[in-house]
């Protein structure tokens, strides 16, 4: 089976876009100002543009079922980050985190996440070549997922503490911590404080504390890398490809902090969207299984084109979407 690899120009025109776009991002938001809704629907709409800009490039340079598999990858992740961007609120609720420190935040968590998902997606898609039965697992993962999302659906009475997470615990313990904010500061010196200092903050004496700024970006950080075990392994049933997968990744992670303040406005309209990434993650595990019985066991005859994944990744989100405006009240009268 062909291979789409590592074409020097796609990766060249990759990095530079992904540089250029991180420089541009902080540097737009280089003020200590509040994001607006309008800003961050405006920079959600370039991201998404950008996404597909790159889905172009593929399919007029090399061919479209390259394009397809990444643009089906780079939908898949956008939607899974939905549920990602919900327990970044959560997070932000427990430490009491506002306005541009938390796009503060999310700046340097997106950029944990774009070392971190390198990482994962080497491995994945290494473990992939070196035998296809990891396709069986990889269809186990994501089902999992499926089922985990679908037993935890509509639970939203418990919201979890994050300020008490296994990470802020760890945290604490590597270094003493001022439990105030100081400004937009994550780090503040023994000096910085002063006489102004309140000692009932300050768990040890030390020369630099970890405030609850950084306290938080290391449970969204956390977080992120607990949500890549799912995520990863359901872009991958995708495609295999390393350079899309990474790239479809990459750019639907670019959006997240635009997104964030987006959805935060959002999210109570967008109430059915959930079960349709559910379906589409059986969908994909079921996928998966079925490429990995056609390559170790033996060969079904059925086999789903890139064009088809695409459709059936648009069509499921799509529906999820058009229910959720149609019937709005429905989930809102069962709770």
């Amino acid at each position: 089976m062909e291979h789409f690899g590592f074409p020097l120009e796609a990766i060249v025109i990759f990095f530079c876009v992904v540089a250029l776009s991180v420089y541009l991002d902080l540097f737009a938001h280089r003020k200590s100002t509040d994001i607006s809704l309008k800003d961050a629907a405006c920079w959600s709409l370039f991201w998404v543009a950008l996404a597909c800009a790159f889905y172009g490039y593929l399919w007029l340079r090399f061919d479209k079922s390259w394009a397809n598999l990444y643009l089906a990858g780079y939908a898949l992740e956008k939607s899974l980050s939905v549920d990602n961007l919900i327990v970044f609120m959560a997070v932000f609720s427990s430490f009491a985190i506002k306005g541009i420190l938390q796009h503060r935040i999310l700046y340097y968590g997106i950029i944990g996440a774009l070392l971190f998902r390198a990482i994962f997606v080497v491995i994945g898609t290494g473990l992939f070549m070196v035998s296809p039965w990891v396709g069986f697992v990889f269809a186990a993962f994501v089902i999992w997922s499926a089922i985990k999302m679908l037993q935890s659906g509509g639970d939203d009475e418990d919201i979890e503490d994050y300020s008490n997470h296994w990470s802020v615990r760890l945290t604490g313990k590597l270094m003493p911590v001022y439990t105030k904010l100081h400004l937009n500061h994550l780090f503040v010196r023994r000096h910085e404080l002063g006489n102004g200092a309140d000692p009932a903050a300050i768990t040890r004496r030390g020369l630099l504390y970890a405030t609850p700024a950084f306290l938080c970006l290391m449970a969204i950080e956390t977080s992120d890398i607990a949500f890549a075990f799912d995520s990863v392994p359901a872009v991958i049933a995708m495609t295999q490809e390393p350079l899309l997968v990474y790239a479809a990744m990459i750019f639907a992670i670019l959006g997240l902090r635009s997104l964030y303040f987006v959805l935060a406005a959002l999210t109570k309209y967008l109430v059915h969207l959930e079960k349709a990434v559910i379906s589409l993650l059986f969908f994909i595990g079921a996928k998966m299984a079925l490429q990995s019985w056609n390559q170790t066991i033996g060969d079904t005859g059925i086999h789903i084109p890139p064009g088809v994944s695409l459709a059936v990744v648009l069509g499921f989100l799509a529906l999820g979407v058009i229910a959720s405006l149609m019937f709005p009240e429905r989930v809102e009268q069962e709770k």
